[in-house]
């Protein structure tokens, strides 16, 4: 079962899970209320995973942190750091394929291309 995060439960959800992820929806948005069952279910199926849901309305901060532009937003954490990020609902099958993939990410591979990067941008 999905937990809510806030700004406040954020960093300690992250930094006590391999992979975490994060919904950003709201409760007028449509398209985020057809995408719930979705990731309900991907998430009881990938209980290693922790799925965790932010409400935009709530959470304005974290939307703002996040630079969240549309809901329903998706981004995923391995390890403290963002491997994937997408607006929009997903089919119940990419959400799965996404899941496995970024368990399937050799994070000593990610970690490097994380340093190369910064290294490039100082």
């Amino acid at each position: 079962m999905p937990v809510d995060v806030t700004k406040d439960t954020l960093q300690s959800t992250l930094d006590s899970n391999d992979i975490v992820v994060l919904d950003f929806w709201a409760p007028w948005c449509g398209p985020c209320k057809g995408f719930a069952p979705v990731f309900e279910k991907v998430a009881a199926e990938n209980t290693d995973v922790t799925f965790a849901k932010i409400n935009t309305e709530e959470e304005q901060e974290l939307g703002q942190m996040f630079q969240i532009r549309s809901i329903p937003t998706l981004m995923i954490f391995r390890d403290n750091i963002i491997v994937f990020s997408q607006p929009g609902a997903l089919p119940e099958s990419a959400l799965n394929d996404i899941v496995g993939k970024v368990k399937a990410l050799d994070m000593d591979e990610v970690r490097k291309q994380v340093a190369e990067q910064e290294t490039a941008n100082s």
